[in-house]
C-alpha cells in the first residue's frame, strides 16, 4: 500500500512540478486523502509563499487537471505552504535537512516500533539514518510512511 501511494504521488508530482516550477516554486509534497477526496499540494519558494502565491498555483494546476484529468471523480484541490513542520517526501529532502529534528512514521515496524523522533543524520545508500533515544536507526526510504521536520523555536 505504501508503494501504491508513492507511485500515485510520483505520477502527480511529474505532472504538477513543471507548472509549479514555471511559477517560481517547488513542490514539497503531494497527498491525496481518499476518504475526504482532498488533493493537497504543498509548495514553497525562496522567500516563502503567501495566499496569492497559493491562488496562482491553484489556478494553473486546476487548468492542467481539467485537461489531464489525473484523478477520476470529484475532489477538492488544496494548495498550501508546508509550514514549519515541513513534510519530507523525497530522498533529496533527507539530504537537505540533515542535522534537523524530525518525526518519522514507518509503514512496517523497525525494532518493534513505527514512530521515531530524533536528529536526522542524512541519507546513505537510499536509507534514512536517524538518531533517536541514544540509538542510531537505519530506515529504508521505501518504508517511510510519513516524515516531518520538528520546528526548533
Amino acid at each position: 500500500m505504501v508503494m501504491e501511494k508513492h507511485i500515485q504521488a510520483d505520477r502527480l508530482r511529474a505532472l504538477v512540478e513543471p507548472v509549479v516550477a514555471h511559477l517560481g516554486f517547488e513542490v514539497v509534497d503531494i497527498e491525496f486523502v481518499s476518504g475526504q477526496k482532498i488533493l493537497r499540494i504543498y509548495i514553497d519558494g525562496p522567500q516563502g509563499i503567501d495566499v496569492d502565491d497559493c491562488a496562482r498555483v491553484s489556478r494553473q494546476v486546476s487548468a492542467l487537471f481539467d485537461v489531464e484529468d489525473p484523478i477520476p471523480g470529484q475532489y477538492t484541490l488544496e494548495i498550501s505552504s508546508p509550514g514549519l513542520d515541513r513534510p519530507l517526501a523525497r530522498p533529496s529532502d533527507f539530504e537537505r535537512f540533515a542535522g534537523s529534528q524530525i518525526k518519522v512514521k514507518t509503514a512496517l515496524p523497525v525494532d518493534g516500533r513505527r514512530n521515531f523522533r530524533g536528529r536526522l543524520v542524512g541519507l546513505v545508500d537510499g536509507r534514512v539514518i536517524l538518531e533517536a533515544d541514544e540509538t542510531r536507526y537505519d530506515l529504508a526510504f521505501d518504508n517511510i510512511e510519513k516524515a516531518r521536520l520538528v520546528p526548533e523555536l
